[in-house]
């Protein structure tokens, strides 16, 4: 049998618009703005996304309650994409929002609380609504602002983390890939411990996914104060007549993933397919006063970073790596 890598890619291009900076003047934003998505009606109320400077916009118009489930499933569509953050931007919504559809909005925060290292933003002039997402246990995890400026700018100050990606082909050795680009993503960034627990989700991650769907499969890596998140995407169904599947995990895989996890769960993706994505405890652990002293007296040495081709030949059917901001 002949094996053929895929070629490999390169991630390090900054994303257009990257560097384009925001008015300073209140209300108003510049800079580059992606296509906007096609817009979800319910009734007379609508739901439109666009994009400013990676972070995803979901604007609303209309009764917050004919439309606050669409707008969950907005939110959701946005975290598969990996944006620095969501607005959701609520300045068009009818006055005297149904306060069981501002409860329904506040469980967005399930989000963020799950799904760490993306922030999710309210904005709204309704004192109301900024008050009643506050006052509950989920919305709490939500950043609540009067002005979509605000909103964006607070997503913005958020910290922007780090994250590490392979594209994989949907092959039997793919889980044998993503655990080695895994393990070494892991030593780089001094969280050794987590590596067993993680090597084997992400294992059984990939093997789901490259089984159900038969695309190309893409791997994400991030660390958010204490907490690893591992997704893996895929890109719809390989066929024309496979329907998407939700997590199709059972027996051991299932035992595996829901052990070794905070939580975890999935996504659906705007090209049809799903974000299978867990969420593992990795606190890093701090350095003894010894160690400190060792580190400082010792010569600096830098954990290679595999961001182009050349650092994974030996991982079969790898299409490409690199880091880039989450």
């Amino acid at each position: 049998m002949v094996v053929v890598e895929l070629p490999a890619k390169t991630c390090s291009k900054k994303p257009a618009g990257a560097n384009v900076p925001l008015s300073g003047k209140p209300g108003v934003l510049t800079g580059f703005l992606a296509p906007v998505r096609p817009v979800i009606s319910a009734g007379k109320a609508r739901v439109r996304r666009h994009d400013i400077r990676q972070v995803a916009v979901v604007g609303v118009a209309g009764r917050l309650s004919d439309v606050v489930e669409a707008l969950d499933r907005e939110i959701r569509l946005a975290l598969a994409d990996g944006p620095r953050g969501v607005v959701c931007d609520l300045h068009a919504v009818l006055e005297d929002a149904d306060p069981v559809a501002v409860e329904v909005l506040a469980t967005a925060g399930r989000h963020v609380r799950d799904w760490p290292g993306i922030p999710v933003v309210v904005a709204s002039p309704d004192p109301q609504v900024r008050a009643a997402l506050g006052d509950h246990s989920l919305g709490t995890h939500l950043i609540v602002t009067e002005s979509k400026f605000s909103a964006i700018s607070a997503v913005l100050a958020t910290p922007n983390m780090v994250t590490e990606r392979l594209q994989l082909a949907a092959h039997p050795t793919a889980p044998r890939a993503a655990r080695n680009f895994v393990t070494r993503t892991l030593l780089d960034w001094r969280l050794g411990r987590v590596i067993p627990f993680a090597s084997l989700v992400v294992s059984e991650l990939v093997s789901s996914s490259s089984i159900n769907a038969g695309t190309d499969i893409d791997l994400s890596v991030v660390w958010d104060l204490g907490a690893l998140r591992l997704t893996v995407r895929d890109h719809g169904p390989a066929l024309p007549d496979q329907n998407p599947s939700a997590l199709d995990l059972h027996g051991r895989g299932l035992n595996v993933v829901a052990g070794m996890s905070r939580t975890f769960g999935v996504l659906p993706t705007a090209d049809g397919g799903q974000a299978v994505w867990a969420v593992l405890d990795a606190p890093r652990p701090q350095l003894s006063t010894r160690q400190i002293r060792s580190e400082r007296s010792a010569p600096a040495q830098h954990s290679p970073v595999f961001n182009d081709g050349r650092g994974l030949t030996e991982l079969p059917f790898c299409a490409g790596s690199g880091r880039q901001p989450a």
